[in-house]
């Protein structure tokens, strides 16, 4: 299909990045979903802590694979468009599967597709990016494409419409609303969005440093390792929080969806505010500083009694990390390696983290869960936000304002 919007339009980077923030949006709808509805599941299928660990990590690994493969694959194809409209479709059948599941295989079997589909879809809607907007306004542009429609659709909207509808008509129908709008916007992105082919000489490594070369980059490493504690933060907080809250705090299904969406509601700001204010702050303070205010959400769920309305607070607070996720898997990596490798890379960033972060964490937490309770998962949450102030500091400054302003004091004294 061609486009009625040209590229050469000052439009396109906006019509550009609203449809791949609300793709990504819906990526996260369908992959929240079962975690938001276990709940309802788990009693019907009969599933232990382990089980939904092990749900969890079949479908980061899937999640993983493709990442890693996708990313490589549009680089050598020189194609992200088409790659970007067949994963929708894929990613939208998978969660009508999951409606269909009766046992744990069938469920699990239909994760994997869907991680499967999944997985690639930020590294190709972020090299998309990359490579329409300048590097002064990209951390904002980033930070929206990856965090706007996933927090308002997937973290916000989710919790609420799927428990909701799960109460009236039975988790099964929620799962096949989930799957509907991914069939709207494979057909919008096939519509609307244009890219200029990568040709083979560009991508080939005649254009661009070894890819050993740019794993040498300290930026690179320590965007990876932050990648994979922070994908381990969310899915460990959204795979065991509702279990949490409903079986060991007590609170109802409802006051727990609602929590759960404090997660969401204030990361809708946060995905322009975060990545924004590091476009003049600097990446790196901003990473440190909202990796150490993730904590809140894990300590105030466990010594927080009486009253709910401070969980709600410090909720919102600690969803203030979800505003780094772009910039650590996708904002700096671009600025650390050159043009032709985004794919590449952001695939590495984005592929490993959920390789390491996604398959092992869920197990782990399920199991520990299982043999300690579940307040033993949420230290699980307390030490992750540990270590990604830790490896945040060890970053290497690239925001091309904040570089600017260091050169001209260093010049000035």
């Amino acid at each position: 299909m061609t486009s009625d919007v040209p590229r050469s339009s000052s439009s396109y980077p906006f019509v550009l990045i609203s449809l791949v923030t609300l793709n990504f949006g819906l990526v996260f709808f369908d992959r929240n979903a079962l975690s938001y509805l276990m709940p309802f599941i788990q009693p019907q299928l009969g599933l232990s802590n382990t089980d939904i660990g092990a749900l969890n990590s079949g479908f980061a690994c899937s999640w993983a694979v493709a990442g890693l493969g996708v990313g490589w694959l549009s680089d050598w194809l020189g194609r992200r468009k088409i790659l970007l409209v067949a994963s929708a479709i894929v990613f939208s059948a998978a969660s009508l599967l999951s409606g269909l599941a009766t046992t744990f295989l069938l469920l699990f079997g239909a994760r994997l597709l869907m991680g499967i589909a999944e997985g690639g879809v930020m590294p190709l809607s972020q090299a998309l990016v990359a490579a329409e907007v300048p590097p002064e306004r990209r951390g904002l542009a980033m930070g929206a494409a990856q965090n706007f429609g996933a927090n308002l659709l997937g973290t916000f909207l989710a919790p609420i419409v799927l428990v909701a509808f799960a109460q009236a008509y039975g988790w099964r129908a929620a799962f096949f609303l989930a799957a509907l709008p991914g069939f709207l916007v494979a057909f919008l992105m096939a519509r609307y969005i244009r890219e200029h082919p990568v040709s083979k000489a560009a991508s080939g490594a005649a254009a661009a440093p070894p890819i050993g070369a740019t794993l040498g980059e300290r930026n690179v490493w320590v965007c990876i390792i932050l990648s994979m504690l922070v994908v381990s933060f969310l899915v460990v907080f959204i795979s065991f929080m509702p279990l949490y809250l409903v079986n060991t705090r007590h609170l109802d299904k409802v006051t727990m969806s609602w929590l759960m969406a404090m997660w969401g509601l204030p990361s809708v700001g946060y995905a322009f505010l975060v990545p924004g204010s590091s476009d003049f702050l600097g990446r790196k303070p901003v990473a440190i500083a909202m990796s150490a205010a993730a904590a809140l959400i894990p300590l105030s769920a466990l010594f927080i009694d009486g009253p709910v309305w401070p969980l709600f607070v410090l909720f919102g607070l600690g969803a203030s990390i979800s505003g780094i996720y772009p910039i650590v898997m996708a904002t700096i990596p671009a600025e650390t390696v050159p043009a032709p490798q985004f794919g590449t890379v952001l695939g590495l960033t984005m592929g490993l983290g959920a390789a390491v972060g996604g398959i092992f964490s869920p197990v782990l937490a399920g199991m520990l869960g299982d043999a300690q309770g579940l307040r033993a998962v949420l230290w699980i949450l307390v030490a992750i936000s540990a270590m990604c102030v830790m490896f945040a500091c060890a970053l290497r400054e690239t925001a091309p304002v904040a570089l600017k302003r260091r050169s001209i004091a260093v010049a000035s004294s």
